[in-house]
């Protein structure tokens, strides 16, 4: 069976548990992935005021500079399938909807959007104002998919992380990674 190929950028706005969750759930058992992480500055600064020091030792995937243009994922070649951008500020959308890839997330997003792959983007703002809805749409109608880190309820979470995971899992749901989680109708609440 060939390796899914993921790409995993974490933007600078808050939310950092839902980046950390994502990787958690990432790492847990799932062999058939080929997983590249990409953050940026502000990313590495709001885990550590979120959630404490952040070691890229503690992950099994592999670290790319914001700044290297030789990762596989900036070109379309190395056929990542799934680019996840989680959480993602509102500067980092606007500027992949006006395509300006004047980094390695931009440049990736850049290559998932040209190579009519699975962008899948997880803005964590509110409330949003014109400018982010318009940069939304265009996205949306580039081929992106918009999933607000906005939790769910029905499956009655008590955790900050349980909470988290309802984003989470749909995302994984949305890049089709197989997981456990919550099925409406399928569980009892």
């Amino acid at each position: 069976m060939k390796s899914k190929k993921v790409v995993v950028a974490i933007g600078g706005s808050s939310g950092s548990i839902y980046a950390q969750r994502l990787l958690t759930k990432l790492a847990e058992g799932n062999k058939d992935l080929t997983v590249g992480i990409v953050m940026s500055d502000n990313a590495i600064v709001n885990w550590e005021i979120e959630l404490g020091p952040f070691y890229k030792a503690d992950w099994p995937f592999t670290f790319y500079s914001k700044n290297d243009f030789n990762a596989p994922f900036a070109s379309g070649s190395a056929r990542y399938g799934t680019m996840i951008i989680c959480p993602c500020s509102m500067g980092l959308l606007g500027r992949i909807a006006h395509g300006i890839s004047d980094d390695l997330i931009t440049r990736a997003a850049d290559v998932i959007l040209k190579e009519r792959r699975k962008l899948i983007i997880v803005p964590r703002e509110t409330p949003y104002n014109l400018i982010h809805l318009r940069n939304m749409t265009q996205l949306t109608e580039a081929g992106a998919i918009i999933c607000p880190a906005t939790p769910s309820f029905y499956s009655r979470p008590t955790t900050l992380d349980q909470i988290a995971d309802t984003v989470v899992d749909r995302v994984l749901d949305l890049a089709g990674i197989e997981h456990l989680t919550y099925r409406w109708g399928e569980n009892d609440a």
